[in-house]
This record gives C-alpha cells, structure tokens and sequence, in this order.
C-alpha cells in the first residue's frame, strides 16, 4: 500500500454489522420475557393489523424487486425507477417497524414449533440484512457490485418467508 492511502475496511465490516443486529434482535427477542398480546395502533385485534400492514411490506418487496431488476438492465428502465426503489424500500422498513417492535415486546423469539421458529429467524435475517445493505449502499468501490444484491435479496426472501409463516399463516387459519 502507498504512502497517504487510505484502506477501507471490505465488505467484511457491513457484513459483521447485519450478522450483529441479527443476532441482537435474536438475543433480546428470547431472553426478555414476552409482554403477550398488546394492542398495537388502538386496534382490538393486533394480529389481524399486523398481518396487513405485513401484507403491505410484502407489496413494496414485490415493488422493490421489480425496481431493482430494471437499475440492473434486466428489466426496462426509466428515469424515476431509482427513487421509486429508494422510497418503496424506505416506507416497506417503516411500514414493519411496529410490526416488529410488536413482535419483540409481546412474543419474543420462540422456538416452540417450527413455523414460529422460521418467522422468528427470518425476522431477525431481514433486519440484519436490511442494516448490511444500508451500509454497504453508503460505501464507494467495485468491491459492492455484488454484494448489494446479495443483502437485498436476502431482505425479500426474508421478508417473503416472513408474510408466508405469519400473514398467510394467520388469513388461512384465523380469518381477516
């Protein structure tokens, strides 16, 4: 390395970060003891509210992979297809922020039957990929053409296993 150049930590750094908040969110989720069933945004029925506005987050992922295949050439493109990427990814992490914290506070992380355990799991691999994502999008260099699409498709398949072992889950079982 020449003298004056600055080295920039890899992909190592961001990669450690998500795999940190993963397994925080994880620690937290099963040691703290769970409040149980709460109500979330003054509705009676929080499942039923968390399974929509889950549904809404799996709606701006479906938005979000349709944009990020046209910024990749594989889908046709247009000048407003990077915002709409931006903010669509944005409102979905926004949108699961109560939907999470819910999920945290009043049922912790369980492992007492396995869909449980997946959405647990999978709650934990999209937040961890979403921060991974967030810091790798903020870092120059050829070292990301990669590993972006990487984060953000483990982020929809995340967010993808996460609706099917809750929102489906619960509009197949319990109603709407």
């Amino acid at each position: 390395m020449e003298a004056g150049t600055v080295r920039r930590p890899g992909v190592w750094l961001p990669a450690v970060a998500g795999v940190g908040v993963a397994v925080g969110l994880g620690v937290y989720g099963r040691l703290h003891d769970p409040a149980g069933t709460t109500e979330l945004l003054g509705f009676l029925r929080p499942l039923s509210i968390k399974a929509w506005l889950a549904t809404s987050v799996a709606g701006l992922a479906v938005v979000q992979l349709v944009s990020a295949l046209a910024l990749y050439g594989k889908l046709p493109s247009a000048r407003w297809v990077p915002a709409t990427h931006r903010w669509s990814g944005r409102l979905a992490v926004l949108v699961s922020l109560p939907v999470a914290v819910h999920c945290l506070y009043a049922l912790g992380f369980r492992g007492d039957d396995p869909r449980v355990l997946a959405h647990s799991l999978l709650g934990c691999l999209f937040y961890g990929a979403f921060v991974a994502k967030m810091l790798l999008i903020s870092r120059p260099g050829e070292q990301r053409s990669w590993v972006i699409p990487l984060a953000g498709g483990l982020a929809l398949t995340a967010v993808a296993g996460l609706w099917l072992t809750s929102s489906f889950w619960f509009f197949l079982t319990v109603g709407r």
